[in-house]
């Protein structure tokens, strides 16, 4: 039995939730590895919907034990305020549940106001974020003066550590036209919500390798997807941490060898929320259709997304970055109905004919996608649950996917009820 590792394989929003809470239940052990509250996916479980942002998936499952690891920045009180509503679903999340890296950074509220500032700003730093305040508190981190989980089990402590940041952010601050922070409202930040943490802490990198050792099979749920990568991202117009597959191992402190199967999340079509590079983008009545039948607005932030025609370009270049052993391709059913479906197989830029995204953004810009044309279908594949279920042509269709981005489909998910799943392979098994 291996261990798994789940990414998007696009720009996030991929049907993750779903796949995650499927293979949890073959899991023992459910990591998130980085990202923060910014990033939500909602889980159908025995018809209720549970919508999730900070917390592991497993936390909806009896018997599974939720790592948060240091990969993660992590907003206490979004925490505390998650775990109450779940709990008014009757969901109880307590330490024997759920394990919290002592390493991880937090977020504080100076780092969604920086976020907010940012964004609302004319000086050319608006991205699109969530203003959840992720980036400014990886800055942090980086940067060497972030607190950490542990710095709440030591309030002795705090006062010196809050003014290191603050020597940081009032200079900032005053920069941007914004009133300094006092130390003092830092310190009560902290504090008021301490005592709902430390029982939650624990030496992530040790628990995951007794478990490890112990033969217990370990999930790993990424959120966001490649494309919002850091470094293989379309920058800057990305999420502030590492969400491809590498990042697994250094954002849970286990090695590189115990990642697993690799299984990157992929949609039938592709979306993105915010601002950036889109070659696929269908501003127009198709983009208005896999809109609307896909449902595509945040769970987090209720944004609506930008939709376009599966690119296999990104997706293949998403194989080759994450070392992805096999798809779990969803939202089939949202093509179902069209006369003809497009894929993008290759990008014109310059009069050259290329197959990867170019690193510059202004080249990313400039690229024109060069589209392959199916024949859609008219029977429905919403909640087929084997191959014989599907259409002919949407078998097709999946089956040429499979050969544009070098990757075989595992999964095929055609409604978000997870039992709606046709298993190809499975990830634990591997």
């Amino acid at each position: 039995m291996g261990n798994v590792v789940v990414i998007g394989s696009q720009w996030g929003d991929e049907g993750k939730g779903k796949i995650v809470d499927w293979l949890s239940e073959r899991a023992d052990v459910i990591v998130r590895f980085q990202g923060g509250h910014n990033a939500g996916h909602t889980l159908v479980v025995d018809g209720t919907s549970y919508k999730l942002s900070l917390l592991p998936s497993g936390v909806v499952r009896r018997g599974k034990l939720s790592v948060i690891g240091n990969g993660v920045v992590f907003d206490p009180h979004a925490f505390v305020a998650e775990r109450k509503r779940l709990a008014e679903q009757g969901v109880t999340i307590n330490p024997s549940s759920l394990k919290i890296a002592d390493n991880a950074a937090l977020i504080l509220s100076l780092h969604r106001e920086l976020d907010a500032t940012r964004e609302s700003s004319n000086a050319g730093t608006k991205i699109g974020t969530t203003g959840r305040g992720i980036g400014p508190a990886y800055e942090d981190k980086v940067g060497r003066r972030a607190i950490r989980v542990i710095d709440l089990a030591n309030p002795d402590a705090l006062p010196e550590r809050i003014e290191r940041l603050l020597a940081h952010h009032n200079p900032l601050r005053r920069g941007l036209g914004q009133p300094e922070v006092d130390a003092q409202t830092i310190l009560d930040e902290l504090t008021s919500v301490a005592d709902e943490i430390v029982p939650f802490m624990d030496r992530v990198w040790r628990l995951l390798d007794e478990k490890r050792k112990a033969g217990q099979r370990i999930l790993f749920e990424g959120a966001q997807g490649t494309l919002l990568d850091i470094d293989h991202g379309t920058y800057p117009f990305v999420t502030s941490s590492n969400t491809v597959a590498g990042q697994a191992a250094a954002g849970s402190g286990l090695g590189p060898s115990s990642v697993g199967f690799v299984l990157g999340i992929t949609k039938a079509y592709t979306t993105r929320v915010g601002g950036g590079p889109f070659p696929s983008e269908q501003d127009n009545d198709v983009g208005q259709f896999l809109g609307e039948k896909g449902r595509e607005f945040g769970t987090v932030t209720g944004r609506k997304r930008r939709c376009g025609w599966f690119d296999a370009v990104l997706v293949r270049q998403a194989v080759a970055v994450n070392g992805i052993d096999g798809l779990a391709l969803t939202k089939l059913d949202v093509l179902d109905g069209l006369e003809e479906i497009k894929v993008v197989v290759g990008y014109k830029l310059d009069g050259e004919t290329i197959d990867y995204l170019p690193a510059s953004l202004a080249d990313q810009n400039r690229v024109e996608p060069i589209y392959e044309t199916f024949e859609g279908w008219q029977d429905t594949t919403a909640g087929a649950r084997s191959w014989s279920d599907l259409p002919a042509q949407a078998v097709k269709y999946v089956r040429h996917i499979e050969e544009l981005v070098s990757a075989p489909v595992t999964l095929l998910s055609t409604s978000p009820e997870r039992e709606d799943t046709i298993l190809v392979r499975d990830p634990f098994q591997d």
